[in-house]
């Protein structure tokens, strides 16, 4: 049932306050989410972000008057994203928290006969729980099969799906057999807006943890570099006083006449053991 005016104008009002009011969203996937499973990610999400669902077309024409309206705004770069079953969940707090809270809200689901799979299904050996005159079935999907404690057990791990295949009959009734619900779904985080900067959601993996690994990795290979190039950085340099050192040591040590006050510990050190060889002759 088409929109009242009144409700088309009210919902060009309420984007436009949102585009104006937040500077981060996310611009999510909506494909098999139930209004029960959105309705508990709003209620998650009350106080942090706001949640907004319409058709693209209303979307896209709002994204166009807004960039009109404020051709300063880069936000108006949306318009491109506004492509299949898509939504926006504005925020101004931490993009982390509010993809935590859509995280929690991803529901298991089983394999529907036509339905796209999204990820690769593989049934785990082991019994089944199915009499010995089910056999046939899974003969079928070239499953094999064996009899034990009067039931059928499967012998190997089966790659039932493939990711982005069409779930079949046969493969849908086998997992409901199994009582294995093999998908899950919820809002499939696509891309992120945050401040102008429009980028794909896996960039929220980069924790601060893998941030310092991969520059003390950087960082590692520049003074390797610098060390055998002979080309001195503030990476190699504490390498390079650190070999010094070293030098200056093994030649301090090697002197009978000569020591200085770092020396003296490693000096000490070496006499007796030097020494006891020439006690035992």
């Amino acid at each position: 049932m088409p929109l009242s005016r009144e409700k088309k104008e009210a919902y060009f009002e309420r984007m436009k306050e949102l585009l104006s009011s937040y500077n981060k969203c996310f611009v999510v996937e909506v494909d098999n989410v139930g209004s029960k499973q959105l309705q508990n990610t709003r209620s998650g999400l009350r106080g942090t972000a706001e949640v907004l669902m319409g058709k693209n077309t209303m979307m896209r024409r709002i994204f166009k008057d807004f960039k009109e309206e404020n051709p300063e705004n880069p936000i108006g770069q949306l318009v491109d994203l506004c492509r299949g079953n898509v939504g926006f969940i504005f925020t101004n707090g931490d993009l982390g928290a509010v993809r935590t809270v859509i995280d929690e809200n991803v529901r298991p689901a089983p394999a529907r006969v036509g339905a796209i799979a999204p990820c690769d299904v593989i049934v785990p050996k082991g019994p089944t729980g199915c009499d010995p005159g089910q056999t046939a079935f899974f003969q079928t999907l070239q499953i094999s099969t064996k009899i034990t404690k009067g039931q059928i057990e499967m012998t190997n791990d089966t790659h039932l799906i493939t990711k982005g295949d069409k779930v079949g009959a046969s493969q849908a009734a086998l997992l409901q057999k199994l009582d294995i619900n093999p998908f899950t779904y919820g809002l499939g985080l696509k891309m992120v807006y945050d401040n102008g900067s429009l980028f794909d959601a896996k960039v929220l993996d980069i924790t601060d943890d893998v941030l310092a690994a991969k520059f003390g990795d950087a960082l590692t290979m520049l003074a390797k570099l610098s060390l055998v190039l002979n080309y001195p950085t503030q990476a190699s340099v504490p390498h390079s006083i650190a070999n010094a050192y070293k030098a200056c040591l093994a030649i301090t040590v090697g002197c009978d006449t000569y020591s200085f006050e770092k020396a003296d510990l490693f000096k000490a050190l070496i006499k007796p053991a030097a020494a006891e060889p020439a006690a035992e002759e």
